[in-house]
């Protein structure tokens, strides 16, 4: 069955009566209209919610930047600065919309939008917790991969048609990088994959525990290792420091986007922090037992028999802690990334490819191959199992 955020409302007893009744106004196509409401009303929140963190994503952006340099950071607008990412967004909107003479016309516009586009169509298949998932496609992987795609498509289309030759060297830069880095994410995404049996990320999340040692990370040394190969291109694919060399102010003024202004420009910064919020989202959902909880308190169980409350409030309360479990681990990563750009140097090109292609590529394809031996040998087992569950039988028949 295809999980959902309809699937999860299905099995309530109220859901179904509001069908029922709805039927009566309706006809025989009140569950299609309602089905259509409910995916229609998640995917405004989810977009809302994941650009309000977008936005606020600026805001760490700077707060962090200036504890590590000790400094204040924004502490004007709000308290503690928080409503700074607020007046950037209406100077964005005030600020003059600018299109170069030169440059062509359509593309232009409609780079900003992929980019955009690209990024909010990866969240259909997030699965933030095992009832909020607008979609578990049964190829929930190798819809993330395509549709991200797009963003690498909008990058290199801003630098193309805005015809100046900074934006041109950026957008070249944007594509080369992302297409290259694609490679060793995608090949330490497959070894997960090859791990769990399947791409549904429902299959990736629940092959895994609350607990930190029945996380893939720690199932065995090559996916230990791919956390830090998915993570590290993950930084390139976002174009984000040390690999920002797409936006290398120092060289090519401000990149692909120099001659965007406006909302065009704030669409790109939009997608760039959303990107990051996706990708960490992701290493959560693949390494980090995603929005599992510890007990398995996530299904409402222990709340609904154990503490005796309705069966509604038992697993709603199960999907709250298990969203807290999931943004938890994502914003975590989140910090992370941030804390990377105000500590490493930019890269050069020719170390960047350098790092993709001669050390990146062949140490993921060499974890692809060390799962799929370690799924045969070892029979899925892992590490923790070997170690200690193995051990622990062996001295009980030895008594």
């Amino acid at each position: 069955m295809n999980s959902t955020i309809v699937s999860y409302l299905s099995q309530f007893e109220g859901y179904q009566k509001f069908v029922s009744m709805a039927s009566s106004f309706l006809g025989s196509n009140a569950s299609g209209y309602i089905t259509f409401l409910v995916f229609f009303l998640g995917a405004f929140v989810i977009v809302n919610v994941m650009a309000l963190i977008g936005g606020l994503g600026t805001y760490a952006e700077r707060k962090i930047s200036a504890d590590l340099q000790m400094r204040q950071g924004p502490n004007r607008v709000g308290p503690y600065g928080i409503l700074q990412f607020l007046a950037d967004g209406v100077k964005m909107i005030m600020k003059e919309d600018i299109i170069p003479s030169a440059s062509d016309k359509f593309m232009f516009t409609l780079a900003p939008l992929l980019a955009l586009l690209g990024v909010l169509a990866t969240f259909a298949v997030i699965p933030f917790s095992s009832g909020l998932m607008l979609s578990d496609l049964n190829v929930g992987v190798f819809y993330l991969i395509g549709v991200s795609s797009l963003v690498g498509v909008g990058v290199f289309l801003a630098g193309y048609s805005s015809n100046s030759k900074w934006s041109m060297l950026g957008g070249m830069r944007g594509a080369s990088q992302i297409i290259s880095y694609e490679v060793p994410v995608t090949l330490s995404i497959l070894s997960i994959v090859l791990l769990a049996g399947g791409m549904s990320f429902g299959t990736l999340v629940n092959a895994q525990s609350g607990f930190p040692h029945e996380w893939f990370i720690l199932h065995n040394p090559f996916t230990f290792i791919g956390f830090f190969v998915y993570f590290i291109g993950a930084l390139a694919e976002t174009n984000r420091a040390p690999f920002d060399l797409p936006e290398a102010e120092s060289e090519l003024v401000s990149g692909y986007h120099t001659e965007y202004t406006g909302m065009r420009f704030a669409f790109f910064a939009l997608a760039e922090y959303m990107e990051v919020f996706v990708v960490c989202g992701v290493a959560a959902a693949l390494f980090l037992g995603g929005y599992k909880v510890p007990f398995d308190l996530g299904d409402g169980a222990f709340f609904t028999h154990t503490l005796h409350l309705p069966e509604f409030i038992g697993k709603n309360i199960g999907q709250v802690l298990e969203l807290g479990s999931f943004f938890t681990k994502t914003l975590v990563l989140y910090y992370i990334v941030i804390w990377i750009r105000w500590t490493l140097p930019r890269l050069r090109v020719d170390q960047l490819m350098t790092l993709c292609w001669k050390y990146l590529t062949p140490i993921a394809l060499f974890n692809l191959v060390g799962c799929a031996f370690w799924m045969y040998y070892f029979e899925g087992k892992s590490l923790y199992v070997l170690l200690f569950k193995s051990a622990a039988h062996a001295a009980g028949a030895g008594h």
